[in-house]
């Protein structure tokens, strides 16, 4: 037997004894609380529950009031596939040791306990739907449940166009492209199935539908593609918004910033109707772009309702703890960016919901937290052990007390080219004041350049002020935070 078999073997044994319940006594048995995480590709805190009222998002505000929203929520890298292989295995990246989109989790590290893989063992039944990790194929061993077996996919439904020739590929200033239709796309008068998200969360409905009728407790993961592009949803999301009223972000860079730092925006260029060789996009493309990533989040906010709804029906969400996150944040236009694929708040600041009703609802908290910490706070919300290498830490503390702070920093990497050097890592801490981040090369560990951002005198993050003198007394405990990017704090 493998020691990974073995492992598993034990852990289920260890978690049987707690399958119902952390205070279950023989005369009062409490079944385990059921968990279902939704997972929102590329979505920014730029919801009304967040402070946005410009935005239609009326089921994730719903969640929020039933539940606790995290202000200050931090991913681990500024890209999807490494930021889920952080969440989902609760370890930090220079663990992990992914660091992009496409890098598979198990290829690095094979052995890893996941948390589908730790609620298997522990007794619940598991599966998801859509985005997890970036790629399906990515910890399907630990899944219980495949969903095509209890909600098979319709062929005919879930496109990414609905009004682009799926064979045609399309060129982009002569050079091949592998996208097959533009930036945006308004879907008109098409259902929500049309597309992939819609699509999926009927087929979540249905496997809610089929965990009601069994007393096994669930852990369903369910991950929709929007609002990541192409923004396309159908027409009615789009006339939710008047795009003459849409106002782009201030296209001023950081000042004094690390030229290299900075977003290249090179995802939304592999669209045919971006150009490639552009600094700015001029105003009516970014407010078409602002208004369909606007359209998109509703489109999917529509689809959270469906699985809130579906829980209440079956009588389930009494029991079902849900947590709603979005693997990173995203430029709309700031600091004339676009995408991630940064270290600056933008990029890494994240919206995070969790929703226990034995907890009280509607409270939000500007404790920091970490996507780390999300695979240790369910362990504990449900009776399950966590387990020893996760690097996060539970974000419990904070359910019952939104005062309460459980950490001094979050701390956020990405790597990027220096002209000259090569690749360096940059290391970035959030703190209640700061973000400081390091830029080392990757080969020697030198330090080629640092940033500073100082949110108390400025807020919008508009200023790199770490060569100010009256900042020089921070910096030695700064780096010394930052040294410890690979265990956290």
């Amino acid at each position: 037997m493998t020691s990974k078999n073995s492992f598993a073997l034990i852990v289920l044994s260890c978690s049987a004894a707690l399958f119902w319940g952390r205070a279950a006594s023989a005369d009062e048995i409490t079944p385990r609380k059921n968990v279902l995480m939704i997972a929102v590709d590329d979505l920014r805190p730029e919801l009304a529950c967040y402070g946005a009222t410009h935005i239609h998002s009326p089921n994730i505000d719903r969640l929020a009031a039933q539940g606790m929203r995290f202000n200050r929520a931090y991913c681990q890298v500024a890209v999807c596939g490494a930021s889920r292989a952080s969440l989902m295995s609760g370890c930090r990246p220079e663990t992990t040791n992914c660091w992009d989109y496409k890098t598979l989790l198990r290829s690095r590290m094979p052995d890893v306990l996941t948390i589908p893989q730790h609620f298997t063992a522990s007794g619940y039944e598991t599966t998801f739907l859509g985005k997890i990790y970036h790629s399906g194929r990515d910890d399907a061993e630990s899944w219980s449940v495949q969903a095509d077996d209890w909600a098979p996919k319709d062929p005919a439904k879930g496109k990414g166009w609905v009004h682009t020739p799926a064979e045609k590929l399309v060129a982009h200033e002569s050079i091949p492209n592998l996208k097959m239709g533009p930036s945006t796309e308004n879907g008109g008068d098409v259902a929500d199935d049309a597309y992939a998200d819609g699509h999926n969360a009927d087929r979540a409905v249905t496997l809610i539908d089929r965990f009601a009728e069994q007393e096994k407790p669930f852990f369903l993961a369910v991950g929709f593609l929007k609002p990541h592009l192409p923004f396309n949803a159908p027409g009615k999301y789009w006339d939710l918004y008047d795009r003459d009223s849409i106002r782009v972000p201030s296209r001023q860079d950081v000042i004094d910033s690390v030229p290299y730092a900075r977003s290249t925006w090179g995802e939304l260029k592999n669209y045919p109707d971006i150009p490639r060789r552009v600094d700015y996009l001029d105003e009516a493309k970014s407010k078409e772009l602002i208004h369909g990533y606007y359209a998109a989040v509703s489109y999917t906010d529509a689809q959270v309702g469906k699985l809130l709804d579906a829980l209440e029906t079956n009588g389930l969400r009494e029991n079902t703890i849900v947590v709603l996150w979005g693997d990173h944040g995203w430029y709309v236009g700031d600091f004339g960016d676009w995408c991630k694929h940064t270290n600056y708040e933008v990029a890494t600041h994240v919206p995070l919901i969790i929703s226990d009703l034995d907890m009280e609802g509607g409270r939000a908290s500007d404790s920091l937290a970490e996507f780390v910490d999300v695979f240790p706070t369910l362990c504990e919300l449900t009776g399950i052990e966590v387990p020893p290498h996760c690097q996060g830490k539970s974000l419990t503390p904070v359910l019952d007390d939104p005062s309460a702070e459980i950490k001094a920093a979050a701390f956020s990497q990405y790597y990027r080219t220096k002209p000259g050097v090569g690749r360096v890592l940059g290391t970035s801490v959030r703190t209640d004041r700061f973000r400081y981040t390091e830029w080392r090369d990757d080969s020697t560990g030198n330090l080629e350049d640092i940033e500073l951002i100082d949110f108390q005198t400025d807020p919008g993050a508009t200023r790199n002020v770490a060569a100010e003198p009256k900042y020089a007394e921070f910096l030695p405990a700064l780096r010394e935070w930052c040294a410890r990017s690979k265990t956290g704090v």
